[in-house]
């Protein structure tokens, strides 16, 4: 069984002078709760479908299963999706011992929001957190990208 750990923060400073790739992102759920989330995803001119489980006590670890698909299949499953929709630009950071941040700038209902996530080999794996990492939000449900879809950035005001 693939298992997902990473860990979320949110994202403080200026990160942007150390990007090495970035990529738009657009998704939407199929199915949206916690015990199996199914998501589509058009990655820049690749389709995806992801199944999540949930996560465990910590929230770091969960399962994960991914396939590509067609960009044309991806497109037709967008379309009957549950209702809202996550829009982003996914940057890559190094960072040290081969990670990478990924850090995602939202978009749309979600603007303003700046999440970085590290996936990691153990939960207990070491990591230099740079300047720029703010406040740890693994775990925190209202920060999945799921989550965001029904509750949106804009409304936590």
């Amino acid at each position: 069984m693939a298992q997902e750990i990473e860990k979320k923060f949110l994202v403080k400073g200026d990160y942007k002078s150390l990007i090495t790739k970035e990529t738009r992102i657009i998704q939407g759920y199929l199915s949206s709760i916690p015990e199996r989330t199914v998501r589509i995803r058009v990655k820049g001119t690749k389709g995806y479908i992801t199944i999540k489980g949930i996560g465990n006590e910590t929230g770091a670890s969960r399962y994960e299963w991914e396939k590509e698909i067609s960009l044309e299949e991806a497109n037709e499953l967008l379309k009957i999706c549950e209702p809202g929709v996550i829009d982003k630009t996914r940057y890559i950071v190094p960072a040290d011992n081969n990670l990478k941040f990924e850090i995602d700038e939202f978009y749309g209902e979600n603007n303003g929001l700046t999440v970085a996530e590290i996936e990691l080999p153990s939960e207990d794996t070491a990591f230099t957190k740079p300047s720029w990492l703010g406040q740890e939000v693994t775990g925190d449900v209202k920060y999945f990208n799921s989550m965001l879809m029904k509750n949106p950035y804009k409304n936590w005001k």
